[in-house]
């Protein structure tokens, strides 16, 4: 159903790799570079995106098919300091391409975001300009949250089935994943509110630092899962069941989600259905939730 990576320095190699055993249709890497230092980037048979967290890099993508192909360049890319100030930038990495990430800036914090695919498509850079940001909740409900879609409905014809987002609660502590939901099957429902079936990785962060929070895991309505103690680099791997998440009182959370489709481009949500009238209370999920299809 799901598995907790505590934090732990895995030296710019992968977190979840290719074929991983509870999420195989995703992978994640974490890579901190020096100035001027190098990293090379091959994932085969995974379209991937690689996301500045902070620092600036400049990424050459290569066709390792068509080497005739010319190179392309994307220069400076990333325009914050941390996952804290600013929007991310990025550059899609398509199935049958590598990249020569280069830090351009005195340290530069790197996401790589990949998911299984059968297609090779055209590289392209997301630019803060082209980050789509949802905002919706309120701190009276405890679900303030904000939302930047690096991949998603507005590069559908761009991308596969890789969905890649910010996600931050708003203010100190509160809920996100709420009304519980899952998405683990494809399946068409009566009342036309569908499910496709996505496996999921998270990488949580906090402000300040120190900061923690939970990550609740259970496949049915009426059971209950494990809850997992989430700080500053925590990983979760998700395939299946309902998956709400809680920061602290006093602290933000921020967490990098790499969300790909078995079959779908598109996200479609399975709410809980003791908890699924909250959609109704909610202020702006209900925009939230069309964003993701």
């Amino acid at each position: 159903m799901g598995k907790h990576i505590p934090p732990f320095n895995n030296e710019n190699q992968p977190i979840v790799d290719v074929n991983d055993d509870v999420t195989p249709l995703c992978y994640f890497n974490q890579v901190y570079l020096k100035k001027n230092e190098q990293h090379e980037h091959r994932v085969e048979g995974y379209e991937s995106i690689i996301v500045l967290a902070g620092g600036m890099c400049r990424i050459t993508v290569i066709n390792d098919v068509d080497k005739a192909d010319k190179n392309m360049v994307f220069d400076n890319v990333g325009q914050r300091a941390s996952v804290w100030e600013g929007d991310p930038e990025s550059v899609y990495v398509p199935l049958g391409y590598s990249a020569v990430i280069e830090n351009l800036s005195d340290r530069a914090d790197i996401m790589i975001a990949g998911g299984r695919f059968d297609t090779s498509l055209q590289p392209f850079c997301v630019r803060t300009e082209n980050v789509d940001m949802v905002q919706y909740g309120s701190d009276d409900t405890k679900t303030h949250r904000k939302i930047k879609h690096i991949l998603g409905q507005s590069n559908t014809d761009k991308r596969g089935r890789l969905l890649v987002s910010e996600l931050f609660t708003v203010g100190a502590g509160g809920w996100s994943g709420f009304p519980p939901h899952k998405h683990d099957v494809d399946r068409v429902k009566d009342d036309g509110n569908n499910e496709t079936a996505f496996e999921e990785v998270y990488q949580f962060r906090f402000y300040p630092d120190i900061g923690f929070g939970a990550q609740f895991l259970y496949e049915h309505e009426d059971d209950f899962g494990p809850v997992y103690h989430v700080r500053t680099g925590s990983v979760i791997k998700i395939n299946k069941g309902y998956h709400p998440s809680v920061a602290a009182p006093g602290y933000e959370m921020y967490y990098f989600t790499v969300i790909v489709g078995r079959t779908s481009q598109s996200l479609s949500q399975h709410f809980d259905p003791h908890h699924a009238y909250q959609v109704e209370t909610i202020p702006g999920i209900k925009d939230m939730i069309a964003k993701f299809k």
